[in-house]
């Protein structure tokens, strides 16, 4: 495993022990890069109007566009690092 792999179950770990709640726009970013960093490209449908929650998580990803999983997990493992200071 490298030591940005390490890093990034790190911080996934660390981001489920913040003693702040993330703003919701932080929360979609969380989603966004892990999703990006561990299942790649956003695919499927988009959720319906029905599930509001679901699109916006669904949009982040997708507007990460192609970044590469290594992109997402250094901007994964920066934004916990943000939070935990906050």
């Amino acid at each position: 495993m490298s030591e940005l792999e390490t890093q990034f179950k790190t911080a996934a770990a660390e981001a489920q022990t913040l003693t702040t709640r993330p703003s919701n726009d932080d929360l979609l970013k969380l989603y966004a890069y892990y999703k990006q960093a561990t299942v790649g490209t956003a695919s499927g449908k988009r959720p319906g109007f029905t599930d509001p929650v679901g699109r916006a998580k669904y949009d982040a990803w997708k507007n990460l566009g192609d970044l590469s999983a290594v992109d997402a997990m250094r901007a994964y493992v920066a934004l916990v690092e943000k939070l935990k200071q906050a």
